[in-house]
């Protein structure tokens, strides 16, 4: 496709998705618990559905065209600024949790801890707005994001204006993105133009991160920046405590970010792994980070109930995520034979356990490889095996990798390519009405996936046989 038709492509698909908002996007009087089938037959369905897929395909094929030949780092940056301009003026899309990010800052405005009680408690008064499965449930963010939000209430005591400055840290996440992919991806030996479209030419950045206002858009530009900063300095005290007091911030946020910090400590090696240099250069930056999560607990005065709040994810049940998947997939077979079991406990328990040790294995492996490029990894193993999977979550691994390596990069941004299609333009996610055959098939993949991963375990403890050959 030709640069200026991508261009101008993506542009009026972004657009469509912006006429969708308005039509039917996650507006707070919206209905909760809408189907597909009622969005269909509501005021404007058909026109609804038909902007959201075509406006979907436009920018996500003109993105996918050009995903491995951008000309220019201003090009790549002028164009999906571009596209997110008709997202930034439109209502939230794609997700209703900016309205629980307002109610949970109101509960820690009036003096609540909002990881000791849902918004319901307080009440919040735009209760009605939040998803009645998050009502009664505390807050799963880090620290920092209840004081953001707390000050965000506390400025605008409105619905509206808190929305406007929830996509106004959005908007500075996203800006943190551009300020730190380069040099990261400078450091990397990868095209900083090519890093900065792979990640923000996605649809999901102005879907989910600018539009729905996630918070995860200031955990990954935060992530991304810390990052850069060890990368810049192996070896020196300044930028390796300065890189972990971002990352630390990226954890107050989501802690997910926390998972990337002892690769980060072995980025800021200056020379070969050694358990002493490790401790002397590694230590700057896991103690600048789990310092600055500490302070901004006791900052904030809380106390660490956002690591319980973490297990919330469980309560949504969706095939998107492999091991609850497989969970729904036994209980499918179960009822075959007249059985009824709930497997998820068992399977989702599997994954984490599975991620534990992978995670592990992973930093083992970084001692002697990239540890960037298996940072990346590890955040798209956390997505992976969590218990809820989002279609904007999987930009975490995304922004790493496309910065890290020119490997692999294309499964990485298939995915996100895919995902961008599993939700409606309120919120409603299409997995919950295609458990039939989306866990079965799911089950199907991680079984294919599991199977070529023992294989190449294997191939490569195969000893290497010598071929000699006679004069």
């Amino acid at each position: 496709m030709p640069f200026p038709l991508a261009r101008w492509t993506g542009l009026a698909g972004s657009t469509m998705l912006a006429v969708a908002a308005f039509l039917g996007g996650a507006l707070p009087s919206s209905p909760h618990r809408l189907t597909p089938v009622s969005i269909w037959q509501g005021p404007n369905g058909p026109l609804l559905i038909a902007l959201w897929i075509v406006g979907l395909g436009l920018m996500a094929g003109a993105w996918w065209a050009l995903r491995d030949r951008v000309p220019s780092v201003r090009w790549a940056l002028v164009t999906a600024g571009l596209w997110l301009v008709p997202l930034l003026v439109a209502p939230p899309l794609g997700s209703r949790d900016v309205y629980a990010y307002a109610c949970q800052g109101a509960t820690y405005a009036a003096g609540f801890n909002p990881y000791e009680q849902g918004v319901s408690a307080l009440p919040c008064p735009w209760l009605e707005t939040v998803s009645p499965i998050w009502r009664d449930t505390p807050a799963p963010y880090g620290p920092l994001f209840v004081l953001l939000s707390g000050a965000v209430v506390a400025m605008t005591d409105s619905l509206v204006g808190s929305i406007v400055l929830f996509r106004v840290l959005a908007v500075a996440g996203v800006g943190l993105v551009v300020a730190g992919l380069p040099v990261l991806a400078r450091r990397c030996g990868v095209a900083p133009g090519r890093a900065l479209w792979l990640t923000l030419g996605s649809p999901l950045v102005g879907v989910h991160l600018i539009s729905g206002a996630h918070n995860d858009a200031l955990m990954i530009g935060l992530l991304v920046v810390g990052l850069a900063v060890v990368a810049s300095g192996p070896g020196r005290p300044g930028p390796l405590l300065a890189g972990g007091v971002l990352l630390g911030l990226a954890a107050g946020i989501k802690a997910t970010a926390l998972v990337v910090v002892p690769f980060a400590a072995l980025v800021a090696l200056a020379g070969g792994y050694s358990i002493r240099g490790l401790l002397r250069t590694g230590g700057w930056v896991v103690g600048g980070a789990v310092g600055t999560v500490v302070g901004l607990t006791f900052a904030a005065g809380l106390d660490f109930g956002w690591i319980s709040g973490l297990q919330q994810g469980g309560l949504a049940i969706a095939w998107t995520s492999p091991p609850t998947a497989v969970g729904q997939t036994a209980g499918f077979v179960a009822a075959l034979f007249g059985a009824h079991i709930d497997a998820l406990p068992v399977t989702r328990a599997i994954g984490m356990a599975v991620l534990a040790v992978l995670l592990v294995w992973l930093w083992w492996r970084a001692r002697t490889r990239d540890p960037l490029w298996h940072a990346g990894l590890a955040l798209a193993a956390t997505v992976a095996l969590a218990p809820l999977f989002h279609p904007w979550y999987w930009l975490w691994p995304l922004a790493v990798l496309a910065a890290t390596t020119q490997r692999t990069t294309r499964w990485f941004a298939l995915v996100a390519l895919l995902s961008v299609f599993l939700v409606l333009p309120d919120g409603t996610g299409l997995a919950r009405y295609t458990k039939m055959p989306g866990a079965p098939l799911m089950t199907v993949l991680v079984i294919v996936v599991a199977a070529r991963l023992v294989r190449s375990a294997r191939a490569a403890r195969r000893p290497v046989t010598a071929v000699s050959t006679a004069d």
